[in-house]
């Protein structure tokens, strides 16, 4: 009979999943799937409140990326409000999400992917962690704490707090940045430009070691979904949909958000609580896609700041030109985002109408149905509500960006497992491996993570009779 190999739980990530490979009786890998294992049924609860709610409530959706939740239904209920939003309110908006954009890429990079790239795929399991990595690299470890801080500190200066700040409500931004808080952002920028260059530069320099990993973590044709801006910049809120192929061609374009229903369709397996969303023309499975860091800088024409632009060139370059299919580069596209949102907030900071008092627009229900839309760091997010005469909800879906990468996620880990592991052995190194993959995109599954202490995990073989062959335990 066919063997299963299960790694549960997956570990590194934020929430809890976990993996069974499936095995023919030849022992090669005949399937893989990713199940996530918690449901949180926010869509259905949100039911019957007032669209004014749930920038807050759909904050607590997770606690590493609220900001995300937070502007995507604030910009739902600007649409139910049907108003524009003064511009000094739409530029605080874009800090608060470059800075969470900063924060939460550096957390993976440092945190949970960190150990990997900096300490092997193969080292010991006991120190492959970010307490191993603070031992191995301190220098490295303490900046990219400081760097994360940076952006925790941004978010915590404009909204009042760190996480589940109440700041960003339909119709505008309840408070502006005051003058001896930009004044201190500026002052940390470039010590926080400064570890983004050094971290892009450690990782470059890595690379030539990783060429295996570039090849099987997930190197597909897919199509890639992002915003992008008016002339095809890099966008991360306010953009409008571009999807493209793996060979470059443009499949749709500039389909502004709230249209995203005649190009997005979505279906569900009985082994996850995780949707699959798909492009609709294509159908499912074959209209499966990417979103995410490495999928906006595929779509864009350019990122549209200096530095960046110079290491999205590069990376282009050494991935052969063209579209980069191999997802083990999701790593490098965070660390030029990182760069680049630094740029942008740079920017932003200079701008004199960030010191405007006129942040919010007044309105009462004007539409019944709306989208908002942005980018969260893990890729496209959409909040849709519809609401009554009162404003109270009666339609709710939420698609998010995790979602979005879900078969992708399940094919690498076929991928992976395809290529290192074998019917008779197990080790550490390969399992490690193949929970690598998943974390290439970094999947945010529910409010917790797991990026210190020892991972609980067993994984067990058996052979066609049901016999033991090999176990391994962390």
């Amino acid at each position: 009979m066919p063997t299963t190999i299960l790694i549960d739980p997956v570990t590194r990530i934020e929430g809890h999943a976990r993996i069974s490979i499936y095995l023919d009786e030849a022992g090669e890998v005949s399937d893989a799937r990713f199940h996530v294992t918690e449901f949180r049924g926010f869509e259905r609860f949100c039911l019957g409140r007032p669209f004014w709610e749930m920038p807050a409530i759909t904050a607590r959706i997770c606690g590493i990326c609220p900001v995300s939740h937070i502007l995507a239904s604030a910009r739902a209920g600007d649409a139910i409000l049907a108003v524009n939003l003064p511009p000094a309110a739409e530029k605080l908006r874009r800090l608060m999400n470059l800075a969470q954009i900063v924060q939460s890429h550096t957390l993976s990079v440092f945190h949970l992917s960190g150990p990997d790239l900096f300490l092997g795929f193969e080292s010991d399991p006991a120190r492959r962690n970010i307490f191993g990595l603070i031992a191995a690299e301190p220098e490295l470890a303490r900046a990219g704490i400081k760097l994360r801080q940076f952006g925790q500190e941004l978010i915590e200066r404009l909204g009042g707090r760190k996480i589940h700040p109440a700041w960003a409500v339909p119709g505008g931004v309840r408070s502006g940045l005051a003058d001896a808080d930009r004044a201190a952002v500026a002052a940390a920028l470039p010590a926080a430009r400064a570890t983004a260059r050094e971290a892009l530069a450690r990782f470059k320099g890595a690379l030539p070691g990783f060429s295996e990993e570039v090849a099987s973590y997930g190197r597909f044709a897919s199509l890639f979904l992002a915003m992008v801006g008016e002339h095809g910049t890099w966008e991360h809120y306010g953009g409008q949909l571009r999807i493209m192929d793996s060979q470059g061609h443009i499949l749709a374009d500039h389909v502004p958000p709230e249209e995203y229903a005649e190009l997005i369709g979505e279906t569900a397996e009985d082994w996850s609580y995780l949707k699959f969303p798909y492009y609709r023309p294509y159908g499912y499975p074959d209209g499966s896609y990417r979103v995410g860091p490495l999928a906006r800088l595929n779509v864009c024409r350019s990122f549209g700041t200096p530095l960046a632009d110079a290491e999205l060139v590069e990376m282009r370059r050494r991935a052969g030109g063209g579209p980069v299919t191999a997802s083990f580069f999701y790593h490098y596209a965070r660390l030029i985002e990182i760069l680049g949102s630094l740029e942008l907030i740079e920017r932003l900071l200079d701008d004199p109408e960030l010191s405007a008092r006129r942040l919010r627009a007044e309105a009462d229900v004007n539409r019944l149905d709306a989208v908002g839309c942005s980018e969260a760091p893990r890729g496209t997010l959409f909040h849709h509500y519809r609401v009554d005469e009162r404003g109270l909800l009666t339609y709710v879906n939420l698609i998010i960006a995790t979602g979005q990468n879900n078969a992708a996620m399940n094919r690498t880990v076929a991928l992976i497992a395809g290529r290192y592991l074998r019917g008779d052995r197990l080790d550490e190194g390969l399992l490690n491996r193949v929970e690598g993959g998943i974390r290439a995109f970094d999947p945010c599954l529910s409010c917790s993570t797991h990026a210190i202490g020892i991972p609980a995990l067993t994984a067990r073989l058996y052979g066609p009779a049901g016999q033991l062959l090999d176990e391994v335990a962390r």
